[in-house]
């Protein structure tokens, strides 16, 4: 896959945020950016934002087919601490086609989330998990999860941060759905990968998620609605 390198070296970073575009400034993200923005990375940014991530998303690689480059997928609460993750990004997927932080190697049956392996929200099996990432409100963080091995190639990752290349989505005909809002579009995401035969990895790049999440999210009903038309999709 190293003919990636050869596609575009611009960098997109991908936001859809709540808060205004000068509010943006002020999130993990943005003060990431605010300290350092490395030439090659052009940001686009959804500001005041109440659609769909995956909406947001497809606007963006859409925007991608005159002018492709490496499109990165980020959540707005995380703090990009490492200075060359633009080069990582390139890097990771010089072996990968979609790269995230944290994944699983395996899939289960009716998962409800990458990490875990059944709707009792029980952790998979450590051995299946892959990549780190930090939490906390700064640095230094609260904690680390080491989830597993990164560099892995996995079946599944998280949806705060996801990179690909756009021609490698807009040759492979792969677009976030829409039918998902802010669950779900990032396991369906991989499953359309996973069916085109393309790969995924981890890849490490240093952050802090300033949300470690919470289990009452997956008992709402946006989450509920979203897991019922995953599993209608794709059976399990």
């Amino acid at each position: 896959m190293s003919q990636n390198s050869k596609k575009g070296f611009k960098i997109f970073l991908v936001c859809g945020t709540r808060e205004t575009q000068q509010g943006f400034f002020k999130t993990p993200l943005g003060q990431s950016l605010a300290c350092y923005w490395p030439p090659q990375l052009e940001l686009i940014l959804s500001a005041s934002n109440s659609r769909g991530l995956p909406i947001i998303y497809n606007e963006a690689i859409q925007s991608c087919l005159a002018d492709p480059g490496y499109i990165v997928f980020c959540h707005d609460d995380v703090y990009l601490l490492d200075y060359y993750w633009c080069n990582r990004v390139i890097e990771g997927l010089n072996s990968f086609d979609l790269i995230g932080l944290a994944g699983n190697t395996r899939r289960t049956i009716n998962q409800p989330a990458w990490a875990f392996k059944n709707t009792d929200l029980l952790w998979d099996d450590r051995e299946y998990l892959s990549g780190s990432v930090a939490h906390g409100e700064s640095y230094p963080p609260s904690n680390i999860s080491a989830y597993g091995p990164v560099r892995v190639r996995v079946k599944l990752l998280d949806g705060l941060f996801l990179a690909s290349h756009s021609q490698t989505l807009i040759n492979n005909k792969i677009f976030f759905d829409e039918k998902f809002g802010f669950h779900f579009y990032d396991l369906d995401l991989c499953r359309q990968f996973d069916i085109k035969g393309l790969s995924m990895g981890t890849w490490d790049i240093s952050v802090i998620h300033r949300s470690e999440g919470s289990h009452l999210g997956f008992k709402s009903k946006d989450f509920l609605d979203s897991y019922r038309k995953y599993i209608d999709k794709w059976g399990n």
